[in-house]
């Protein structure tokens, strides 16, 4: 036993070297392609505020606001779980932790909003925008106040606003490295995109600006948003979006469903424009399987439905908000897009109760499988990465502690990493 068996095989060494030799540039591909999850923290939400709007106090603001109606409309844990339907279990957690965070990070990813949040400007208000834009998120990086994510949504490459959408840009990317470089939180978002050719531009601008700059090509990455039918399925027949992904040439971060532009195109009425409606759910099934293992996140849209006015009305408009939000989670869009300040209490509610809900049973099947314990559920190394990246997401938001997922599958943080195929890791 303790020397190596002789078996018989049949076929030479050639063969094998052969196959090889014949799939290196399929092997080559597949890596390009599908580079898997890129190791950072993905935000739960997205929240767009217009150009002019915007101020140094904008995110502390918000914060405030949001905690004004929770105290409002739902002061206890017993009164948010009666509107919104979390158990019992969950309830007095739940709260706690939406509170603090919103006092800690009210917002994760904050775009300033330059597009239709904005609208037409004369040039030289636009160009003053931009720049104090540039001046503030610089400034909030510097002082300690940033969101984990910031940028700016810029006008689109279509015709009639390209230049002015290219000219934003130059604006706040150069305010940015003027007041001492570009902030590790970055996001750009290009919107209304139809066709792949107009992500090319995205690139050659950017690659411009780092070589104007002399910044490390690639430097500069952009989500996607998908707004119109052409982005989904083009002329010839074929899936747009997965064409994007491959026009970006790696700087393609995420892929951003636009509820109510999407809808219209697709001549949905104005009434059953929503984040349910099959329409949306077909567009994004779409996105999903074009990102698949590209590294490429997806975020889910926004409902126009504000938490506003008498309490009974903010109940009805924040059990919608719960219950899309919810919705989306179980789809696998793990962040989507928040309009008021009032949305953010139902948000962190929903995240929080997900991760919470199935933290035990997670952490259970986790350890099981890491001990090879087997158990009543029979997991592959494939769910055994998506256990770890839920626990990581839980991690990242400020649903579940690093100490209570210890507790529970005896799992360090990067034996988490690990397991779910993170080549680096981003905490909360």
């Amino acid at each position: 036993m303790g020397q190596q068996e002789t078996v018989a095989t049949s076929l030479a060494d050639t063969v094998r070297e052969g196959i090889g030799a014949a799939l290196a540039q399929v092997d080559a591909d597949l890596a390009r392609r599908y580079p898997g999850d890129p190791g950072t923290r993905q935000p739960v939400h997205t929240v767009y505020v217009p150009g002019d709007a915007f101020a140094a106090d904008t995110l502390r603001s918000w914060g405030d606001q949001a905690l004004a109606a929770l105290d409002a409309h739902a002061p206890d844990a017993g009164a948010l779980a009666a509107v919104l339907g979390i158990p019992d279990a969950l309830a007095a957690d739940v709260h706690d932790r939406v509170r603090a965070k919103l006092t800690r990070e009210p917002i994760e990813d904050l775009r300033i909003d330059f597009e239709d949040g904005y609208g037409p400007r004369p040039d030289a208000e636009e160009d003053a925008a931009a720049a104090r834009a540039a001046a503030l998120v610089a400034a909030a990086y510097e002082n300690g106040t940033a969101a984990p994510y910031m940028g700016i949504r810029m006008k689109c490459m279509e015709a009639a606003v390209r230049d002015r959408g290219i000219r934003t840009l130059d604006i706040f990317l150069t305010g940015l490295m003027e007041a001492g470089g570009l902030p590790g939180g970055l996001v750009l978002t290009l919107p209304k995109v139809t066709y792949a050719e107009q992500v090319t531009a995205m690139v050659r601008l950017l690659e411009a600006f780092e070589k104007a700059r002399g910044l490390e090509s690639g430097r500069i990455g952009f989500e996607i948003q998908i707004e119109t039918t052409q982005s989904i399925l083009g002329a010839d027949g074929r899936a747009t979006v997965a064409r994007m992904i491959e026009a970006a040439e790696g700087r393609a971060t995420s892929l951003h469903y636009g509820t109510f532009d999407y809808s219209a195109s697709c001549g949905v009425s104005a009434a059953h424009q929503s984040l349910d409606h099959p329409v949306a759910d077909h567009a994004k099934a779409v996105m999903q399987v074009a990102a698949a293992g590209t590294g490429v996140r997806l975020s889910d849209g926004s409902t126009n439905v504000l938490p506003v006015g008498a309490t009974e009305r903010v109940h009805e408009a924040w059990r919608l908000h719960h219950g899309l939000v919810s919705r989306s989670l179980a789809r696998a869009y793990y962040q989507g897009w928040d309009m008021h300040p009032a949305h953010l209490p139902t948000r962190y509610a929903a995240v929080y109760a997900f991760y919470r809900g199935g933290l035990e049973q997670a952490a259970a099947r986790l350890a099981a499988y890491v001990a090879k314990a087997g158990g009543d559920v029979m997991d592959e190394p494939a769910t055994a990465k998506a256990l770890s990246g839920y626990l990581l997401r839980g991690l990242d938001c400020g649903a579940v502690d690093t100490a209570e997922v210890a507790r529970l599958t005896g799992l360090t943080r990067a034996d988490l990493d690990a397991l779910a195929g993170r080549p680096t890791a981003m905490g909360a």
